[in-house]
């Protein structure tokens, strides 16, 4: 009798342990599928980036599934001026910032000693000419008054553009980037240049019919319910240099998640998405 119990005893405890290793055995692999999502989760990269409302943003927000499928989660800070987006990425609270053509960025590099570098162009908006007193530009009446925002940087811009339209002529030897308004020659209507504004404002001086006439930045104009094909009365050649592009710190442009960023940005798909959005207003460059 206590061969068979012990017996009995001895079989019931090898069925415990068997049961307590399937337990072990179950909740090991639980972990290990935990562990493999955790992995999952730590491999996936968020990239922040900086950008004007419009079109940057709409733009990155579009190529935010494109990026998730690169392993890549992208956080979108929206800014609303010219100099908070350079001074976050040299502090390191952005990866990168999308808002700013090549001459402004170099300028910002002069100005403020930045270590950044152009990691890729996107697209281009044209500056346009607006007023609700004349329909074109022949129609400017002699000693109208231009008003242009404060941003340098886009003075030569503008300045070009009205030498293409044929308003002004530049002296021959100045770079055309870097124009400013003594460095006209030519001036057969007399226009008076007033750059005392934020081009922010632009659209709102625009509706409160100021000057005979403004330049406004496209994004400003979008972003204002106004659309550049429709109401400016001239717009800057589609061949302007003054690319928008992606840039970051020196040596990030290297990195695996800016190199993802510029392909999504420059895919067909965000290509497409742009020209059938803005109509022109806003061109990709490829």
């Amino acid at each position: 009798m206590k061969k068979f119990l012990f017996g009995l005893f001895a079989a019931a405890l090898v069925l415990a342990l068997a049961a307590c290793g399937t337990k072990d055995d179950n909740k090991t692999g639980g972990n290990a599928a935990d562990g493999d999502a955790d992995k999952e989760k730590e491999e996936k990269t968020t990239l922040v980036v900086g950008a004007s409302n419009t079109p940057h943003a709409v733009i990155l927000e579009k190529a935010k599934p494109l990026l998730e499928e690169k392993g890549y989660e992208l956080n979108i800070e929206s800014y609303t001026d010219y100099v908070l987006p350079n001074k976050d990425l040299e502090e390191g609270v952005l990866d990168a910032n999308y808002f700013q053509h090549i001459p402004y960025l170099e300028g910002q590099i002069a100005d403020f000693n930045y270590d950044f570098v152009n990691a890729g162009a996107i697209h281009i908006e044209p500056i346009g000419v607006y007023s609700k007193k004349y329909k074109t530009l022949e129609e400017l009446p002699d000693g109208a008054t231009i008003l242009i925002s404060n941003s340098v940087a886009d003075h030569g811009r503008v300045l070009a553009m009205l030498e293409e339209k044929g308003l002004i002529k530049l002296a021959e030897d100045v770079e055309k980037v870097k124009a400013e308004v003594e460095d006209i020659v030519e001036n057969p209507k007399n226009l008076n240049f007033d750059a005392n504004y934020e081009a922010a404002l632009m659209p709102q001086l625009y509706n409160n019919d100021e000057g005979d006439a403004l330049l406004i930045n496209s994004n400003f104009a979008i972003d204002a319910g106004l659309n550049p094909l429709e109401d400016a009365i001239a717009l800057e050649d589609k061949e302007s240099p003054y690319v928008n592009i992606v840039a970051t710190r020196n040596g990030d442009e290297n990195s695996d998640a800016i190199k993802a960023l510029i392909e999504v940005l420059t895919s067909q798909e965000i290509q497409d998405f742009i020209l059938e959005e803005w109509k022109g207003s806003v061109v990709p460059v490829k």
